[in-house]
């Protein structure tokens, strides 16, 4: 197993290099450490469940961590099984910036790539 390898199983989730470097860059931004990257599945969206990023603070009974290049990503253990081998990536292009999700998990989504099934 590599290192990338274990710290998906540890985690579930993948950040990309530049994923990691813009969580890095807002963190400082923030001038706040103590912050994880915070990757949860809510009901909602127009097909059914819905991400969401945010940094937090807190330490849950049974998330599940993972470092990625001194980012702390953290995902609680509801949200878990759902997220096991999404990549999270950062784009920053013409047509598009922000951060994007790609899970193998799902099994449709809706044109906003912010919810699936």
């Amino acid at each position: 197993m590599t290192v990338q390898e274990e710290t998906v199983a540890q985690s579930g989730v993948i950040l990309t290099d530049a994923a990691s470097a813009k969580v890095k860059a807002l963190l400082e931004q923030e001038g706040r450490e103590d912050l994880a990257l915070r990757v949860a599945v809510q009901p909602g969206g127009c097909s059914g469940l819905r991400y969401q990023l945010f940094f937090d603070e807190r330490s849950l009974d049974g998330d599940v961590s993972a470092d990625f290049g001194g980012v702390s990503v953290v995902t609680d253990r509801m949200s878990a099984p759902y997220l096991m081998g999404a990549t999270i990536d950062f784009v920053d292009t013409i047509e598009k910036q922000g951060f994007t999700i790609d899970n193998p998990n799902a099994s449709g989504s809706c044109a906003c790539g912010d919810s699936f099934h």
